[in-house]
């Protein structure tokens, strides 16, 4: 660090981390999850998420701002495991949910083996609470494009599951 100014910049991106880490670390593990569906690659991916974090120690203009950068590069940084040939060549191990009341693990199981254009938009509504707009602005993509998503997601978990009206599908 140099000079003193430096040290007092680094306790600031310190606690602005931690308090980031406390907020927000449990839906990045989430949203991880959502694409890789093994809890220790969503965590792994969490952890480079903050050190990413630490290393740019970004600005931002307000808690959502924050929240939809720590998001989108989980997303990003998810995409990219699964990317990687080590990832594709192995054998996925079954997560266990059995401790997950019945009715959760099964729309949970629903919902991880939906195909990821609409498991994500469906995590990021349901589990997350964003709205189209910000799911399409996270996602890059248009908003009805991502509301189609959501509707197909819906219809398929419909489906899948049986007898959900689409205000029961609340994650």
């Amino acid at each position: 660090m140099k000079g003193g100014g430096g040290v007092h910049h680094s306790l600031e991106v310190h606690e602005a981390l931690r308090r980031a880490l406390d907020l927000y670390s449990h839906s990045l593990i989430k949203v991880a999850f959502a694409y890789l569906k093994n809890v220790a690659d969503a965590e792994e991916v969490t952890q480079e998420v903050f050190l990413t974090y630490l290393q740019n120690a970004p600005v931002f203009k307000s808690d959502e701002h924050e929240k939809a950068w720590l998001i989108r590069t989980t997303i990003n940084k998810s995409k990219n495991m699964l990317k990687t040939g080590w990832f594709r060549s192995r054998n996925p191990i079954p997560e266990d949910l059995s401790y997950l009341p019945k009715e959760e693990n099964e729309l949970l199981q629903a919902v991880l083996a939906l195909d990821k254009k609409y498991r994500i938009p469906i995590h990021l509504h349901y589990y997350e609470g964003y709205s189209i707009q910000e799911i399409a602005e996270i996602l890059q993509a248009k908003p009805a494009t991502v509301g189609t998503w959501l509707a197909r997601g819906r219809l398929l978990l419909k489906e899948k599951i049986g007898g959900l009206d689409n205000e029961e599908v609340c994650l």
